[in-house]
C-alpha cells in the first residue's frame, strides 16, 4: 500500500467516524424532557363526566405502599429526573443531585435558584389517589403511579407551597396563581381518568366550573 493511499484511507475513515459522531449527537436524547402537555380542556371535560363519582373514605393511607423515587437512568431517580427536567441550566454531581440551577414555580410564580426550596409535587396527591381507587392496587401499580414521567402528575414547585396543598384535591385547592390553574385541572383530570379514580361531588363539581372557563 503506497503511503499516498494509507493517508487518504485514513483521512475517509477520520471523516467517516466524524459523521457517525455527528448523526448520534443529533438522535441521541435531549438533555432534559418537558413537562407533558395536559389534555385540551374540551378533553379534560369529556375525562370528567365518565369518572366514577363516589365518596372518599378518609381512614388513611400507608405511604409506604407508593415505593418513591425509584432509579430512572444511572444514578438519577425519580426527584433528580424531574429537578433536571423542570429547571434551567441545571448541574449536577456524579450522584445526580443538583447542584445549581434556576427553577420556576408554576404554583406561586418563584423563581428559585437551590434544588433544596423544591418539592416534587404529586398532582394528584398520594393519599388522595389512595382514597379514590389506589388503595385496592398493586404495589407495583402504586409505583407507577408515584413515578410517573409521562403523565403531567410530577413537577417541581416551591416547598411550603406544597406543603400547603397537602392532600387537599380542587373543591378546597388550586394554585394561587391564576395563570395555571387551567393546566392544573386538565392534568388533575387526565391522570384520574388515566388511572381509574374516582371523584367525590365536590371535587367533581369544582372541576366542572374551572374547565368551564378553560
Amino acid at each position: 500500500m503506497s503511503r499516498c493511499y494509507a493517508r487518504q484511507r485514513l483521512g475517509f475513515v477520520a471523516a467517516l467516524t466524524g459523521l457517525i459522531a455527528s448523526v448520534g449527537l443529533l438522535n441521541g436524547p435531549a438533555a432534559s424532557a418537558a413537562l407533558p402537555t395536559p389534555v385540551s380542556a374540551a378533553t379534560a371535560r369529556s375525562y370528567l363526566s365518565s369518572l366514577t363519582v363516589a365518596t372518599e373514605n378518609h381512614t388513611g393511607y400507608n405511604r409506604d405502599l407508593f415505593p418513591l423515587w425509584i432509579t430512572v437512568s444511572g444514578t438519577c431517580n425519580t426527584r433528580e429526573t424531574v429537578l433536571e427536567r423542570d429547571g434551567t441550566n441545571v448541574v449536577t454531581d456524579s450522584s445526580c443531585a443538583a447542584t445549581s440551577g434556576s427553577w420556576y414555580s408554576p404554583y406561586d410564580g418563584a423563581t428559585w435558584t437551590a434544588a433544596s426550596d423544591l418539592d416534587i409535587d404529586h398532582l394528584v396527591p398520594l393519599a388522595e389517589a389512595w382514597d379514590s381507587g389506589a388503595g385496592k392496587w398493586t404495589t407495583a401499580r402504586r409505583q407507577a403511579f408515584a413515578n410517573d414521567l409521562t403523565r403531567p402528575q410530577l413537577l417541581a414547585v416551591t416547598d411550603n407551597v406544597n406543603q400547603a396543598k397537602g392532600d387537599q384535591d380542587p373543591a378546597t385547592w388550586v394554585p394561587s396563581r391564576s395563570a395555571y390553574v387551567c393546566t392544573y385541572v386538565r392534568a388533575w383530570v387526565q391522570v384520574k381518568y388515566y388511572y381509574g379514580l374516582s371523584v367525590d361531588s365536590a371535587e367533581k363539581s369544582a372541576l366542572q366550573g374551572y374547565l368551564a372557563n378553560c
